[in-house]
């Protein structure tokens, strides 16, 4: 039995989901979003925030303030009302309103960057914001989830050593990637421990996380419009890059059968789906994935029939009829 005394506390529940019928293909998706944060995200957050108080960067009359397309600014309030913390998020439009609404039930303020800067990327504008206040008012604290070791010792501590220790003899992991605090964490963790085990990288196209040319992406959470400094690919064995219409149809295909994820974890359960399936791989073979977030924010994105449509056309909706 689990009893935590404070909501920051519950880091992992230990759920995989088998999807070899589902997908034809072996398959474990290790599921990250039954804590009070709903995703992958309570992790970091709890580390930079544990950091920063240990460091003395974080005290008392101390106003947290990150940048966030919507999970992290969830995790980050979640910890800051369990600790007594102030917390602003800064967003962009592509955050989905019911995120922007569970920030605020949580008591932290919502800073939305209407505009991007001159190269089109919202990002480095709330980066720009962020910086901004920061100069304005020393109280201001940011973690800087983008450049924080603290983001990636998380996942390497705890992620990683999970994962190990649950499947001994792991051929394959599957990792999304956003800030790559995740990624860089399990990474580091199997090179190390388990050299043998391949690592995959996840990212949607659009994105330039992986180098490339940054093109339009409308789901929040994976992916990036400037390079994340955590990155070093050559911890990586491969990267499969993923449409956004594959990433809705997955979503929609795991819904079908009660399975209600976020449009991460859509992205890379159809990447490995693609990998695995492309290899003629036997039934011995181990394979996990990695899922960031569940479904409920995104009830008005990826499962909505019109908003769908309106961002990518009628061709995805007839498919997924198909399904």
């Amino acid at each position: 039995m689990t009893v935590i005394s404070g909501a920051h506390e519950l880091l992992d529940t230990e759920v995989y989901v088998d999807l070899r019928d589902l997908l034809g293909t072996p398959l474990y998706l290790k599921c990250e979003g039954f804590n009070f944060a709903g995703s992958v995200k309570m992790r970091p957050a709890v580390w930079m925030v544990a950091a920063a108080q240990r460091d003395g960067v974080l005290h008392a009359g101390s106003t947290l303030i990150e940048s966030s397309s919507g999970n992290l600014g969830v995790a980050l309030a979640v910890v800051a009302a369990a600790k007594g913390l102030r917390f602003v998020c800064v967003t962009d439009p592509k955050c989905n309103p019911s995120t922007a609404r569970l920030i605020r039930a949580l008591g932290a303020e919502v800073i939305t960057v209407d505009e991007p800067d001159a190269e089109g990327s919202y990002l480095a504008a709330r980066k720009e914001y962020v910086r901004r206040k920061c100069a304005e008012d020393p109280s201001y604290v940011w973690l800087n989830q983008y450049e924080n070791p603290a983001n990636w010792i998380s996942h390497y501590e705890n992620t990683a050593a999970h994962i190990a220790k649950r499947f001994p003899a792991l051929d394959t992991l599957f990792i999304g990637t956003g800030t790559g605090g995740t990624l860089m964490g399990c990474a580091r963790y199997f090179r190390e421990h388990r050299p043998a085990v391949r690592i995959i990288g996840v990212d949607t196209e659009g994105s330039v996380n992986f180098s490339g040319t940054p093109g339009p992406r409308h789901i929040p959470g994976l992916g990036a419009s400037t390079l994340m400094p955590l990155i070093d690919e050559a911890l990586l064995d491969e990267v499969v890059r993923v449409p956004e219409t594959e990433a809705v149809g997955m979503c929609r295909r795991l819904a079908s059968k009660g399975l209600l994820f976020g449009g991460s974890t859509g992205t890379v359960v159809s990447a490995a789906a693609r990998w695995l399936g492309g290899r003629g791989l036997g039934p011995s073979h181990i394979a996990v994935a990695i899922a960031p977030d569940l479904g409920e924010r995104y009830i008005d994105s990826i499962y909505h029939d019109a908003w769908v449509a309106e961002h990518y056309g009628r061709a995805p909706l007839e498919l997924l009829e198909q399904l």
